[in-house]
């Protein structure tokens, strides 16, 4: 029996093949773009808050009913200690009490005391203001006292008709013994804050009390 030649299988040849497609150079892949999502709340700016969101009805508290409104406490009466003015001694010679009258009323003035707050009062010879103002008579020297808007010298024997104001000084320069011990408590009864005394502190404490 012949033999019949065995059948070569057809190669395929690379030339034979279809053209190969390679990626052109100029085109790059593209990047799947993000599925947009919900947008994130706006981050509110430094010193101003966000705008609140509204709570979900379910976490919303209960409506507190109204209920009856409680009354007011009853004012309290103001403490004694408030109403009875501080007493600050200078110690100074009747020659020098006016001048240490003048140096207190500067330190008041300079820490912020306005000048209608103070009032000052003189048992020896007045204080060259105030007989300058009381040259022009009695009622421009007492007009200039009820404006209030300034520093008022007065003498010590006519406290009672001197209004009183936050801060009185009392100068005891000289004059009866009892001028300034009877002027003396009335100018503690017309400062409403502080009463200044500028004199011997022997006379002083004998008038007001060894707490002086």
């Amino acid at each position: 029996m012949p033999l019949t030649p065995a059948i070569e299988e057809p190669q395929i040849h690379e030339s034979a093949q279809g053209p190969r497609v390679t990626p052109a150079a100029s085109r790059t892949a593209q990047t799947p773009r993000p599925v947009p999502g919900p947008r994130p709340a706006a981050v509110p700016r430094p010193g101003r808050p966000g705008p609140a969101r509204p709570a979900p009805p379910a976490q919303r508290a209960p409506q507190a009913t109204p209920g009856p409104v409680p009354a007011a406490p009853a004012p309290t009466a103001p403490s004694v200690s408030a109403a009875v003015p501080q007493i600050q001694l200078i110690p100074a010679s009747a020659e020098g009490a006016l001048d240490a009258a003048e140096e207190a009323v500067d330190l008041l003035l300079d820490t912020g005391r306005a000048p209608g707050d103070i009032l000052v009062l003189t048992s020896g010879d007045p204080h060259p203001w105030a007989a300058h103002e009381l040259s022009f008579g009695e009622a421009a020297y007492w007009a200039l006292h009820d404006a209030g808007d300034d520093v008022f010298y007065a003498d010590a024997a006519q406290v009672q008709r001197a209004a009183g104001r936050p801060v009185v000084v009392f100068a005891a320069n000289g004059g009866a013994v009892d001028t300034i011990a009877g002027a003396l408590p009335v100018a503690l009864t017309r400062a409403g804050a502080l009463l200044i005394v500028c004199g011997e502190p022997q006379q002083i404490n004998s008038v007001l009390g060894a707490g002086v």
